[in-house]
C-alpha cells in the first residue's frame, strides 16, 4: 500500500470551516433531519440495563436485528451479516469475490464513489471504469463488454452517489446475468434506496435469479444516525462462512447498543418517518436544480439519494475550483474529479442541509 491518502471530503470540509466568511457545506452526507424517536428513547433504555447486555453481541450481529433485515428484504436471516456500516459489508463482498474468484478485476462505473476502487486496489485488485450513459446509469451491454475472464465482481450503487441515477429490476437482472457469465459477484450497494423520487423505479438485485448477487445497505442514511455504524450484507448462503470469519477477524463484533436502538426503530418506525425526509428532500432537489437553471448550468437531477451533479461552463470540477467556489461563492462542494474521468468537469452538491435553498441562490448569483 502507498502512504494513506486523505479523501478530499475532509480536506474540503475543514477548508470550508476555515475560511474568513460564511460557507454552505454541501460536501457532507451527513443528514440534519431527526432520527426516529425509537432511536433514543432505545439508547436511554439500553443504558438502564444490566452489565450483561454491555457485552460482546454475535459476531454477525443480533439475531432479532438480522430477523427483522431478513424479514424486510424477504431472505433467510442467515444470509444476514451486521456490519460496521455498508463499508464494511462492501469490503468484505469485494474481499471474498477477489480471494475466491479467479479473477483480480472489478467492473464498476464512471463516475463512482472513490472508496469502491480505492478498496478495490486495497485489497490487490484492478478496478476498471465503465463510462455511464448520459442518465448516470449503467448499460449492462457495456458491463458485458468490459467484463471478461479476469472479472471477480461487478458493483453498482443505486440509487447512485454521485449521479443520482436509479437502476430498475430489469437492469439488476441483466447485470446479474453478466456476473453469471463469468462466476463473479454482483456486488449492488443499496444503502439510498429509502430515496426514491421516481414512484416504481428502483428494484433490488435480490430479485435477480441467480447465486451470485450480494446487497449491502445501512440504516445511516435512512435513520440519519451514520455515527451508530449500522449496516449489513445479505450474501449467498455458501459465502456466509466466508464472510462471518472475516467480519469477526477484522471486527471482533459491531456495536451492541447501536444495533439494539436500530432494532427498536425498525420495529417502532412508521413509513411517514421515511416519506416525510423523502419529501422534504424532493422540494430541495426542486429548489436546487431552478437556481441551477438560472445560473446556466448543466445538470442531472437525480431520480434517487440526496446528490446533485451540475457543471458550469469554463469552471471545471477541480478541487481548486471547489476551493474557490467556497472563497467566492460561500458553497462548498465536491469536485467531479474525484469521482472520476467522465465528469470531470461536473461537481457534487449534497443536499442534506436545510440551508440547500440559500447555496442555490448563492450559485445562481455567483455564476447567473
Amino acid at each position: 500500500m502507498d502512504d494513506y491518502e486523505r479523501p478530499p471530503f475532509f480536506h474540503l470540509m475543514e477548508y470550508a470551516a476555515d475560511a474568513d466568511r460564511d460557507v454552505v457545506d454541501m460536501v457532507s452526507g451527513n443528514p440534519d433531519w431527526e432520527p426516529p424517536e425509537a432511536i433514543r428513547s432505545g439508547l436511554q433504555r439500553y443504558a438502564e440495563g444490566s452489565v450483561e447486555t454491555f457485552q460482546y453481541p454475535p459476531s454477525e450481529g443480533l439475531v432479532d436485528l438480522r430477523a427483522a433485515i431478513a424479514e424486510r428484504h424477504g431472505v433467510d436471516a442467515e444470509r444476514v451479516v451486521v456490519t460496521n456500516g455498508t463499508g464494511e459489508a462492501n469490503y468484505l463482498a469485494m474481499a471474498t469475490a477477489l480471494e475466491g474468484g479467479s479473477g483480480g478485476e472489478v467492473v464498476m462505473a464512471d463516475p463512482v464513489y472513490p472508496y469502491y476502487h480505492k478498496r478495490t486496489r486495497m485489497l490487490g485488485g484492478t478496478p476498471r471504469f465503465v463510462p455511464v450513459e448520459p442518465d448516470g446509469t449503467l448499460d449492462p451491454a457495456a458491463v458485458r463488454q468490459a467484463a471478461g475472464e479476469d472479472t471477480a465482481a461487478i458493483v453498482v450503487n443505486s440509487p447512485n452517489n454521485p449521479t443520482g441515477a436509479v437502476y430498475g429490476e430489469a437492469s439488476k437482472r441483466d447485470l446479474a446475468a453478466v456476473a453469471d457469465e463469468h462466476d463473479a459477484l454482483l456486488i449492488s450497494d443499496e444503502v439510498y434506496e429509502r430515496f426514491v423520487y421516481d414512484e416504481g423505479a428502483f428494484g433490488s438485485a435480490l430479485a435477480a435469479d441467480s447465486g451470485n448477487v450480494v446487497v449491502t445497505n445501512a440504516v445511516s442514511k435512512s435513520m440519519a444516525i451514520t455515527g451508530f455504524r449500522v449496516g449489513y450484507g445479505i450474501f449467498p448462503e455458501r459465502l456466509v462462512d466466508a464472510v462471518r470469519t472475516r467480519h469477526m477477524l477484522v471486527n471482533v463484533a459491531g456495536s451492541r447498543p447501536a444495533q439494539r436502538a436500530v432494532l427498536d426503530a425498525i420495529e417502532a418506525t412508521p413509513e411517514s418517518y421515511y416519506e416525510r425526509n423523502r419529501d422534504r428532500l424532493d422540494d430541495r432537489i426542486g429548489t436546487f436544480c431552478d437556481a441551477l437553471d438560472d445560473a446556466g448550468a448543466a445538470y442531472t437531477r437525480p431520480q434517487g439519494g440526496f446528490y446533485v451533479m451540475a457543471r458550469f461552463d469554463g469552471y471545471p470540477g477541480t478541487l481548486g475550483n471547489a476551493e474557490r467556489l467556497i472563497d467566492e461563492a460561500g458553497v462548498a462542494g465536491m469536485p467531479g474529479d474525484a469521482f472520476g474521468d467522465s465528469r470531470a468537469s461536473w461537481f457534487r452538491f449534497a443536499l442534506v442541509t436545510p440551508r440547500a435553498a440559500e447555496a442555490a441562490e448563492r450559485l445562481s448569483a455567483y455564476f447567473g
